[in-house]
């Protein structure tokens, strides 16, 4: 780990990592100090990358197995674990954590920075740790009581005339399996015991509760997630990859850039199911994500 060096972004999330080339195959000790630094600082970004799609999935490796590209969506020609995150394909301009409909969605995901516009398009990424200790604490001990469904059959909040023919074909094939899965609202991290705010976009309902009533309660929560000190705004530069913890991070992707090219490549680490604080696994509804990630067991 020699010249290796690791500059907090913000106070709550986001590291600068320098001295270390991803390109290559990395020994032990560099990849202990990664996943240190990732569990501290939830986002790292590397600069300056010389990677090919092949090279993002080698960096991506040495955190776990890979899941193929995505449950629904075709991954780039002849690479079935890379995601296009391509402009023209759809724009993710809502909150989110990466496939948390399926039962053990991904520990972590590697973006890769292919076409960049000349403005916007930065990409939001937010600790949902920070978030749950920042909560007030009849709202903490009443979230740590809940559990939401999430599914891909997510309210899109975009008018059915503004949806054209391609944005129409997009959503059915992101829904041409349904998935529904049953995750605690507060989630323990494996490696670091932190609990965070597991919810975001895919997020539908509360268990026990309606449709209206849960949108409050997780539109509440989810305000604390998205303030300020709690996200890393994150502008793209040719030839960077940003690494972050999908467990316990949010991200949003900004649709500012006047509709002009914008696309980077998505690997991601498998994960495993995930747990409540009272040790209870999260439980599938509808849906076979076998082809997708199989279930692992945390990592140390």
């Amino acid at each position: 780990m020699s010249g290796t060096e690791i500059r907090k972004v913000t106070a709550h999330i986001g590291a600068q990592v320098s001295g270390v080339d991803i390109a290559h195959p990395l020994p032990a000790e560099t990849v202990a100090a990664l996943r240190a630094a990732l569990n501290e600082h939830k986002a790292l970004v590397f600069d300056d990358v010389d990677l090919d799609d092949e090279g993002q999935q080698a960096f991506a490796r040495h955190f776990g197995d890979l899941t193929t590209a995505h449950p629904t969506v075709p991954a780039v020609d002849g690479a079935p674990h890379v995601l296009p995150v391509d402009s023209e394909r759809g724009r993710a301009n809502h909150w989110h954590t990466d496939v948390t409909f399926v039962l053990n969605p991904p520990q972590a995901s590697t973006l890769r920075s292919i076409t960049v516009p000349p403005y916007g398009g930065e990409t939001l990424i937010a600790n949902s740790a920070s978030a749950y200790r920042s909560l007030p604490e009849p709202l903490r001990l009443l979230a740590d009581t809940l559990w939401a469904e999430h599914t891909n059959d997510y309210d899109y909040a975009v008018p059915d005339e503004e949806v054209d023919e391609d944005k129409a074909e997009q959503r059915a094939q992101f829904t041409s399996i349904n998935f529904r899965t049953a995750h605690p609202v507060v989630r323990v991290h494996p490696l670091t015991g932190e609990r965070g705010l597991f919810i975001g976009g895919f997020a539908q309902r509360i268990v026990g509760l309606s449709v209206a009533e849960s949108r409050k309660i997780l539109d509440l929560l989810q305000a604390y997630v998205t303030r300020p000190e709690n996200v890393l705004r994150w502008r793209w530069s040719p030839n960077q990859l940003v690494l972050f913890d999908n467990r316990i991070t949010q991200h949003y992707a900004i649709d500012n850039y006047n509709g002009l090219p914008r696309r980077l490549h998505r690997v991601t680490v498998a994960g495993d199911v995930p747990v409540g604080i009272e040790g209870k696994e999260s439980y599938s509804i509808a849906g076979d994500a076998s082809h997708y990630t199989s279930v692992h067991t945390p990592q140390a």
